[in-house]
């Protein structure tokens, strides 16, 4: 069966498991789960995961946890939030194992109240952005006729986690200091449901 949607179950899952927040209740309502969250999200990789391998063979499309879907189970170890669960989840299509890093990867992700897609690197290495910026820097002509889609537009925004320190001089152009600044670097479409 292909994906045809998530359903009002889909969000009333995601936000009873917000309020409810415990090992017990989902345990209880794990064929909600299931049913209403998790089969969808394999649904929908599996009717990308095709087109997907046409930007990128090396893309893992296997429509399943820990592959291309999140896990619903937080690491609560290092956290000073201990929920047990996240009340998202979302599906990535990137290369496998360390490789996925250094290359861009896209996304889609559902909450109790919004979902967003999008494309880009989340984990990038420091070198990987280091060589990023030295492209503009050498090329930022090219790089402003590159991204001039980004002003005619108004679907998608440049998020990623900023340095703290300013990485680029006084006269770098205002349009590229954004996607200069970058830790890591992508573009996402927020959505209110």
């Amino acid at each position: 069966m292909g994906f045809s949607g998530f359903s009002p179950e889909t969000l009333d899952f995601l936000s009873d498991l917000n309020a409810n927040n415990n090992k017990a209740w989902f345990e209880a309502h794990k064929p909600d789960y299931q049913k209403y969250l998790l089969e969808p999200l394999k649904n929908l990789v599996t009717d990308l995961g095709s087109f997907m391998l046409t930007i990128d063979p090396y893309f893992e499309t296997r429509p399943a946890v820990n592959k291309t879907i999140s896990r619903i189970y937080r690491d609560t170890r290092f956290s000073k939030d201990k929920s047990l669960f996240k009340s998202t989840m979302w599906i990535t299509f990137k290369r496998p194992g360390k490789d996925w890093r250094d290359a861009p990867a896209y996304f889609f992700e559902i909450s109790l109240d919004s979902y967003r897609y999008g494309m880009g690197l989340y984990a990038a290495s420091p070198d990987t952005m280091y060589r990023f910026r030295e492209m503009i820097d050498k090329r930022p002509k090219e790089f402003l006729e590159a991204i001039s889609f980004y002003s005619k537009q108004e679907i998608f925004v440049v998020e990623g986690e900023k340095y703290k320190k300013i990485l680029f001089d006084e006269n770098m152009p205002e349009e590229i200091q954004d996607w200069y600044q970058r830790r890591n670097l992508y573009t996402a479409c927020n959505r209110k449901i």
